[in-house]
């Protein structure tokens, strides 16, 4: 509120019980509005306009900087901006606090957009409330839902004494049975088939008030104008009920309602659509302890259930007269079936409704935290920590790519075939293939990919020099005859990926006897960046082939010269392997710690992490976010580091390393530092700019100290790619997680 909106309602008659139950409990609101100018109370702490998908994400930024324990969504496909409401999935992949939400609405039948979102809604939620059992039956039965995470809460509704309605029944000077229908106004109500009913209702009750009470419903009213309220005006004075039908044209405050409602004799829904799930309308009038008479829609059919009211045909105002007369007949009956609906309505009220929420929140907390311990992590760590996987998209990959190979650069999003191709991105590209060479979805567009990739590699080793070309022309030229000594490792260790990954013999035993031909050249090679890419490039060889003799003994001479280097240039305040932090800085790093998971390489190991451990705080900035070594200037021992013009290169390189470092040994600890460095793509920078573009699943080309590049070449996007997928197959589940023994206290 004052958003005139059943949900908005909802949502702050939910957050003023909770908050009732427990002085100390602190309950804030995200208000989700239709226009900039309402003046919210001072429980709503945050304001999202609905249609401005690019407001979604820093809500979320919001609820996760002041550490709220759980996030309630009171979820309808219709108050959300963007196709079915999907703009809301913006908000919630990034909430780091276990998400429960309450679904208004649940469709037997939903379109494709309303399928995805839903299906989205429902796995980043821990826990799923629901107001009937008919809503359970559709999540278990079409949704796929496991009952075990529904938790079915009725509507909330207020205390209503049936003394207070006795003024306002004077004020209205109603003589007869008053009959009450409220909510916002919109064709779907029925509302003319109680009209047509008056006529014979007047007749044996000449004293009988119908009382319409609600405005028309803001998204009728910008469209429509009030052309239906108009209509049912003009269809009372046509059958001469005039003076029997009322209409209070304004959003009644929830205090007034009750007023009205007490002050009833029968309540009438007379919607006209079958398939709708709840009602607040209708939950509070049996709340009221009235007679109420419905059309047969599903809420209205399981709460009307056991004598609590009465149902009718749709569309029938024959049957709407019939069943007033019949209950204005019987005072006993009528009686009786207030009674059991006030019996019923009991378990409705909004403190009982509270406590019913807390324990669904209490429960997700602690099933949350149960999940984490099981994947090793330290629950509280994770749940500030952790963040949720974007989707997969291979949209820009495509728009990159073509029968040739990858182009390196992009104007925009927009390839630039002028500046051709190269073996450098072209091998990012085939690792990356290797790492989806897996069933699913999209396992036969990954394949053609990756069959085109592994053909440029094949086609840049030059067998008279034993080395790997780099720059090609789009017009298919090589441009030299030897490239750069880190592509030679890079292509060799996407080589050594297919070899251990992929599942096309055809393309495996290609990718082999190239790497054995090649490899040896690494031995004469000076980089420590290429030797890094090296063990690597051997460690993924030897995970297919680990008998390979040769491949063991390359694979450990590359990782000694990494060691000595390291020992040679570490001391207690710059544990490094040079003199400067320059590019792909962590690949050192975790070349070591893949190198010790050899028997008696324990130094290694050692090494391997106390670099990675100096560099990943060497990368951390203000806040905790990490911040790469910038490539204009780098950062020479003892001078100024760079921040200007950082690359996801380093970004999705820290990832691996670390995801590395915590298979290796366990720790936890290194599984939050890799979601770190990986958050640095999604805004997490000091800019506070994603640099990943999810409309089309490419990357930005890095950050200057100012302003971010907009180009979306082919080394960003492939390294977000690769930290994506790494990220999502070393068990990172898309929800964070929250230590049981810090429960709400309530």
């Amino acid at each position: 509120m004052p958003r005139q909106c059943g949900i908005a309602t909802y949502t702050a008659d939910l957050a003023r019980a909770l908050a009732d139950l427990d002085p100390d409990l602190t309950v804030d609101s995200v208000a989700v509005s239709d226009r900039s100018d309402y003046v919210y109370p001072e429980r709503v702490c945050y304001e999202v306009i609905e249609g401005d998908e690019a407001a979604y994400a820093p809500a979320a930024e919001y609820i996760n900087r002041y550490g709220y324990d759980v996030l309630s969504v009171q979820h309808e496909f219709g108050i959300f901006g963007g196709p079915a409401g999907s703009h809301l999935m913006s908000l919630l992949r990034e909430a780091k606090m276990p998400i429960v939400t309450t679904l208004h609405t649940v469709l037997r039948d939903p379109s494709d957009e309303q399928r995805a979102v839903m299906d989205e809604l429902l796995e980043l939620s821990e826990r799923v409330v629901v107001m009937s059992h008919r809503a359970v039956e559709f999540l278990v039965e079409i949704f796929g839902v496991s009952p075990d995470k529904i938790d079915m809460i009725p509507h909330g509704i207020p205390s209503i004494q049936k003394s207070s309605g006795v003024e306002l029944r004077k004020k209205l000077s109603i003589k007869g049975p008053m009959i009450l229908t409220f909510g916002l106004l919109s064709l779907d109500k029925g509302i003319q088939y109680v009209i047509e009913a008056m006529p014979k209702i007047v007749r044996e009750h000449p004293g009988a008030v119908y009382v319409v009470v609600g405005a028309t419903h803001p998204n009728v009213r910008s469209s429509a104008g009030e052309v239906y309220r108009e209509s049912l005006v003009a269809l009372a004075k046509d059958l001469g009920v005039s003076d029997n039908v009322r209409f209070v044209d304004r959003f009644v405050p929830t205090e007034e309602l009750v007023e009205y409602l007490a002050a009833m004799d029968i309540y009438v829904t007379p919607y006209l659509n079958k398939k709708q799930i709840t009602s607040g309308t209708l939950a509070y009038s049996v709340g009221a302890g009235k007679a109420v008479i419905s059309t047969p829609y599903w809420y209205a059919e399981e709460l009307l259930d056991d004598g609590r009211g009465v149902l009718v045909p749709f569309r029938d105002a024959d049957a709407i007269a019939e069943a007033v007369l019949a209950i204005q007949r019987d005072p006993k009956a009528r009686d009786e079936m207030g009674r059991r609906a006030a019996e019923f309505g009991r378990r409705m009220l909004w403190p009982e409704v509270g406590k019913s929420y807390l324990k669904s929140f209490q429960r997700a907390k602690r099933e949350q935290a149960e999940r984490t311990r099981a994947m090793g992590i330290e629950p509280l760590v994770a749940a500030r920590s952790i963040g949720v996987l974007p989707e997969l998209r291979l949209d820009h990959l495509f728009d990159l790519s073509d029968d040739t190979g990858i182009m390196q650069h992009a104007t925009f999003t927009v390839p630039n075939r002028s500046e051709g191709y190269c073996v450098d991105d072209n091998a990012r590209a085939l690792l990356f293939t290797a790492y989806m060479d897996r069933e699913g979805p999209l396992y036969n567009d990954v394949a053609l990919l990756q069959s085109r990739y592994l053909s440029f590699v094949l086609d840049a080793f030059n067998a008279e020099t034993g080395r790997f070309r780099n720059f090609m022309t789009y017009g298919r030229e090589w441009l030299e005859v030897s490239g750069s000594e880190d592509s030679h490792g890079r292509s060799l260790w996407a080589l050594g990926a297919i070899v251990s990954r992929c599942r096309n013999r055809g393309r495996r035993e290609v990718a082999k006897s190239l790497f054995e031909v090649a490899a040896p050249a690494l031995l004469s090679t000076t980089s420590p960046r290429t030797w890094a890419y090296g063990v690597l490039a051997a460690d993924e060889y030897l995970h297919g082939f680990p008998h390979e003799n040769t491949i063991q003994l390359l694979k450990r001479e590359l990782a000694g010269r990494l060691l000595r280097l390291y020992e040679e240039n570490r001391s207690s305040e710059w544990q490094w392997f040079e003199q400067s932090l320059t590019y792909a800085n962590a690949r050192l790093s975790q070349a070591l710690i893949v190198a010790s998971e050899m028997p008696g390489d324990q130094r290694m190991m050692e090494a391997g992490l106390e670099s990675l451990s100096w560099l990943m705080a060497v990368q951390t900035g203000d806040g905790g976010v990490f911040v790469p070594i910038g490539t204009n200037g780098f950062y020479l021992r003892d001078g100024e580091r760079s921040l200007s013009d950082q690359q996801p290169i380093e970004a999705s390189a820290s990832v691996s390393a670390c995801l590395s470092a915590n298979r290796a040994t366990g720790d936890s600890q290194w599984f939050v530092e890799a979601h770190r460095s990986f958050r640095w793509f999604l805004g997490e920078n000091l800019l506070g700019q994603p640099l990943y573009d999810k409309s089309t699943g490419g990357c930005h080309d890095g950050l200057h100290a100012k302003r971010m590049n907009r180009n979306q070449g082919a080394e960003s996007t492939l390294s977000f790619l690769c930290a994506l997928v790494e990220l999502r197959d070393a068990g990172a589940r898309p929800v964070p997680l929250i230590d049981s023994e810090e429960i709400l206290e309530v």
